[in-house]
């Protein structure tokens, strides 16, 4: 019964962070998940069978604060779901050991550009708005897919900061879609595991704490990021996508870094993050009726199916 407690409150913060910020529900449930010995392969089998649940609970809520652009979903989720169910099927037989750390570099500069990108400059400006294209999402989408399902988590880390990044699609959308179309990887990944282990390595109580943790979190997590302003959100976004990759890169076997170094970055990454963190608020209060105007052309522009410089081009 203790050890089901500890998952359901496991399962509400992992929730709660990945509901906030796009990422680290399937990282942080696997990771303990493997911590009390968990086979890699059930590990992320459990958590994918939870996520059914608390990303169809998740996925609705971010659309009922309109945190949800569907296009993005579809084109980047049905790809997704064909990588989830090819990592899933072959997780037994395929290790990402050695693709880690390079994967962790990738991501970390990404991250930073999007740290970067929203704490001293806010809002993209030029690109908001514009469509994301199929030939961007569909590759996304099935890499994605395939690292979230033979990982144990991959889906916001990989998606969140590569759209982000791209300057189309303001911060709370972003990781809005990437929460609902999760659903379709998350399916996707568990019939994968059925199919390659079958369900007797699966503890269910195990899923369904996991599970009811996130769905009272969910909720909670689509409200904060339907009001929390998205320059402060990306700098969020941004820091811990930083910090979630430093910590593979030296933990790895490439760096395999001593305590004391570890702890030393990770406190250099926790001061600049407050201070990042800090400033993006007060330079959003400054310019907030300008983020608020270039949101809203961006909408407006959206929902008339044009881009915001047609619709700047266009005679009143």
């Amino acid at each position: 019964m203790q050890k089901l407690l500890l998952l359901a409150l496991v399962g509400l913060g992992a929730q709660l962070v990945d509901g906030s910020l796009g990422m680290a529900y399937g990282v942080t449930s696997t990771t303990l998940l493997l911590a009390i010995g968990t086979n890699p392969a059930a590990a992320s089998a459990t958590v994918h069978l939870a996520e059914i649940g608390t990303t169809l609970v998740s996925g609705f809520s971010h659309w009922k604060f309109g945190n949800v652009d569907w296009k993005v979903v579809l084109k980047i989720g049905v790809p997704g779901a064909v990588g989830a169910f090819a990592g899933a099927t072959f997780l037994s037989n395929l290790s990402t050991e050695t693709a880690a750390p390079l994967m962790a570099i990738i991501l970390l500069a990404l991250g930073l550009y999007v740290f970067l990108r929203f704490t001293f400059q806010g809002l993209p400006k030029g690109h908001l708005g514009k469509p994301l294209r199929k030939r961007f999402l569909g590759p996304l989408g099935l890499v994605a897919g395939f690292v979230d399902a033979t990982g144990g988590g991959g889906w916001g880390p990989v998606g969140t900061p590569a759209i982000l990044a791209s300057g189309r699609l303001e911060p709370r959308k972003t990781i809005g879609s990437i929460d609902t179309s999760e659903f379709l990887i998350a399916v996707a990944a568990s019939l994968g595991f059925i199919w390659g282990l079958g369900d007797e390595n699966i503890d269910y109580g195990w899923v369904a704490a996991l599970l009811i943790g996130g769905v009272i979190a969910a909720p909670i997590a689509a409200w904060l990021v339907r009001h929390i302003p998205p320059r402060v959100l990306g700098a969020a976004v941004g820091g811990l996508i930083i910090l979630t990759n430093t910590r593979s890169l030296l933990r790895s076997d490439w760096i395999d870094a001593s305590d004391p170094v570890r702890y030393t970055f990770y406190a250099v990454i926790y001061l600049a993050w407050a201070a990042a963190l800090v400033y993006s608020i007060n330079q959003y209060r400054s310019h907030k009726a300008e983020d608020e105007r270039i949101i809203a052309e961006a909408e407006a522009a959206a929902a008339a199916g044009e881009s915001p410089d047609e619709k700047a081009s266009t005679p009143a």
